[in-house]
């Protein structure tokens, strides 16, 4: 009800005791859709303040006001140095004008998303502020004042188009009445309700409100009362900084919830998928039992043999793998060494997914925190300060990532991305790899300086290549590696097509 024709009469009563005999010294704009005007009579300055925005529109009158040295443009000239002879408020119409010498005024037009300020010369519009609503311009200033008829005759000739009848009550009120029993078909009830209402709005208290969760402002006691005040200028100023710093508290609010919610959703995904996949390591390759097993049974084993079947320690009949050119020996060092990479990667694994999981235990702290927060001083305290800080939404890398013995492997997610991989993010040390004569990702393992990659780390992104290829079903795939700098693509290749020098080939088996 902040632009409600009642509440704008109060309003211009009181600027009309405080105004009149001022002159306009500056009127200007620095900021879209917000006008300010500052009065002064040689002894203080008062200033109006329209924020015009199609989403709130509100007047306000700070106490002081600094222009910007920049960005500022001053509107109005004609009334620059005039005197404010008196003000206008249009009977029954969310409008008033300000009155100067020469017959110029300023009309505010208080209508929500069309509000505006017109400039007038002796009743015409001559200029706007905001230009997009053309039809301000052909606006007759006259037509502005509207009667009602309030008496009960007319009243009982329209008991059935109420709404239309008061257009002066808008929303809010006609939202009152109804919620405090106003009846159309009792008319007795209705019309003394009609009577108890005007006069609260004709000698009202000015009520800051907490209507579900939103600051209202009203002149009827409806709703959780924050504040009660009786000067409206006063009025006006204490609702406009709670309802912006709440709607401020909101926004921000919200979008620290979103970060948040984003952390825990990413992080209990990243545990999740990361404690299956230590499972698998775990179970699915023992390593070192295996190699246990074939020392055990180094008589069993015949040099020149692909693969051997024993039983394990608790009995259960085993099929390992062999390097036929290697004994039994050499082939169990080689599942020892599996089995310390293997460690070493459990570890690592183990370690990410107690700091996911340190990371996600803080963000449901900050999350409860967060809901118990009520105004935005307590809000800046708390997260401004913080590690906590909404950005723009990140774009997504083109590449999968993944660790294994201390090594990052980047895998590209399609053909698109695999150009972006191998031609921005790569650094021309690094090591390329992809499965050979297929479509497939490219794989990338960042270089560690001074640092020669391992074989077995070589082999791991590999069978990853393989397995993020054509050829992941095959039993044996090749995979070409060479370093990025000998990877070139030519003009007009298709997107992930590129030429490859000095490379070497690996025969692994695809494994995600």
């Amino acid at each position: 009800m902040h632009n409600n024709y009642y509440f704008l009469k109060q309003l211009t009563a009181s600027l009309q005791k405080k105004l009149v005999g001022f002159s306009l010294v500056s009127c200007f704009s620095q900021n879209k859709e917000e006008l300010i005007l500052e009065f002064n009579n040689e002894k203080e300055s008062f200033f109006i303040k329209a924020h015009l925005l199609s989403s709130f529109s509100c007047l306000t009158f700070p106490s002081h006001f600094s222009r910007a040295k920049k960005n500022s443009i001053d509107l109005f000239d004609e009334v620059i140095l005039k005197k404010l002879n008196g003000i206008t408020q249009y009977e029954n119409e969310r409008s008033f004008a300000l009155d100067f010498d020469n017959g110029y005024s300023l009309v505010f037009k208080m209508h929500a998303n069309r509000s505006n300020v017109l400039l007038s010369k002796e009743g015409k519009v001559i200029e706007i502020f905001r230009n997009q609503f053309k039809a301000d311009l052909e606006l007759s200033l006259q037509e502005l004042h509207r009667a009602i008829d309030w008496s009960y005759a007319h009243f009982t000739q329209n008991i059935g188009n109420l709404k239309q009848t008061y257009f002066t009550f808008g929303k809010e009120i006609w939202r009152y009445l109804e919620e405090n029993g106003c009846d159309e078909n009792d008319t007795t009830k209705t019309w003394k309700m009609i009577q108890e209402v005007i006069l609260l709005l004709e000698t009202p208290t000015f009520y800051i409100l907490n209507r579900k969760g939103q600051i209202k402002f009203s002149l009827l006691p409806d709703g959780d009362r924050i504040k009660s005040l009786s000067d409206p200028i006063e009025a006006i100023n204490e609702f406009f900084y709670l309802a912006t710093s709440t709607d401020t508290l909101q926004r921000e609010k919200a979008a620290i919830q979103k970060k948040l919610m984003a952390i825990i959703d990413s992080s209990e995904g990243y545990i999740s998928k990361n404690l299956k996949k230590l499972d698998e390591i775990t179970i699915d390759t023992p390593y070192k039992i295996w190699a246990d097993v074939l020392m055990a049974n180094m008589h069993q084993v015949e040099k020149g043999k692909k693969k051997i079947t024993l039983f394990d320690f608790d009995g259960k009949e085993i099929t390992l793998k062999l390097k036929p050119d290697l004994n039994a020996q050499q082939n169990a060092q080689i599942f020892y060494r599996k089995a310390k990479n293997q460690e070493i990667e459990i570890n690592k694994l183990s370690e990410s997914i107690q700091q996911k999981q340190s990371e996600l235990d803080a963000a449901k702290v900050q999350l409860t925190q967060l809901d118990a927060i009520a105004t935005l001083t307590d809000f800046k305290q708390q997260f401004k300060e913080s590690k906590i800080k909404v950005s723009k939404k990140e774009e997504p890398l083109p590449f999968h990532q993944m660790e294994y013995m201390g090594y990052k492997i980047w895998i590209g997610k399609n053909a698109v991305n695999n150009d972006l991989l191998t031609l921005k993010y790569a650094h021309k040390d690094d090591l390329w790899l992809h499965a050979k004569d297929v479509a497939g990702s490219h794989v990338v393992i960042k270089n560690q300086s001074g640092k020669t990659i391992p074989k077995e780390v070589i082999e791991r992104a590999a069978e990853l290549a393989a397995y993020n290829s054509k050829r992941k079903t095959e039993s044996l795939c090749p995979v070409a590696y060479t370093q990025k700098k000998f990877v070139r693509k030519r003009k007009g290749d298709l997107p992930g097509t590129v030429v490859v020098e000095r490379e070497q080939v690996i025969m692994v088996t695809p494994k995600l």
